[in-house]
């Protein structure tokens, strides 16, 4: 949020670290903190895909580049009921998303290299911290476009993406590209 924060004060893209930054910043987070605490509600089809996942065994993570107070608000309300192998926050990593670091982290901590998972991203950071690890990435879009690139697919929503689709992206690589 600081960076976003710094960036409203400098319209010509350079990041500044000014009092009123720092200010705003803190705003945005309490601000985010609030709408998350009232209850982020799934994307459509995520339900029955993490249900599937658990189902067959395949442990999956949270990687986000929220405060751990935000994750840990998510992950004790909306998603109380996942079993996570873990969760990341921007608390975790030294640099967060677009790093490569957090998705780094993740693939380590499940005891796989990157090329072995797929990051479900819906912004432009996510998406290019997870292809700079290795990972395939199935980009599902909210609010920022993501653009294309080498090893990401895209889906309209989770509906459409299964365990089956998933593992059949893994084994295509960075060859695949394009919509689910």
């Amino acid at each position: 949020m600081s960076e976003l924060a710094a960036v409203l004060f400098d319209m010509d893209g350079t990041l500044v670290d000014t009092p009123d930054a720092a200010r705003v910043a803190t705003e945005l987070t309490a601000a985010f903190q609030e709408r998350v605490d009232r209850g982020a509600p799934l994307r459509p089809g995520a339900a029955r895909l993490l249900a599937e996942l658990e189902r067959a065994g395949v442990p999956f993570a949270l990687v986000s580049a929220s405060p751990r107070s935000v994750v840990d608000s998510v992950t004790g309300g909306a998603l109380a009921h996942v079993p996570f192998a873990f969760t990341l926050s921007v608390d975790d990593t030294v640099r967060t998303k677009p790093h490569p670091d957090p998705y780094r982290e993740a693939a380590l901590r499940l005891g796989v290299p990157g090329a072995a998972c797929v990051a479900v991203e819906d912004s432009p950071d996510g998406a290019a911290s997870a292809s700079a690890a290795g990972c395939a990435v199935l980009v599902v879009p909210s609010l920022l476009p993501v653009p294309p690139g080498p090893g990401r697919v895209f889906a309209d929503s989770l509906d459409v993406v299964s365990l089956a689709s998933l593992r059949r992206y893994v084994a295509g690589g960075a060859a695949a590209t394009g919509p689910v």
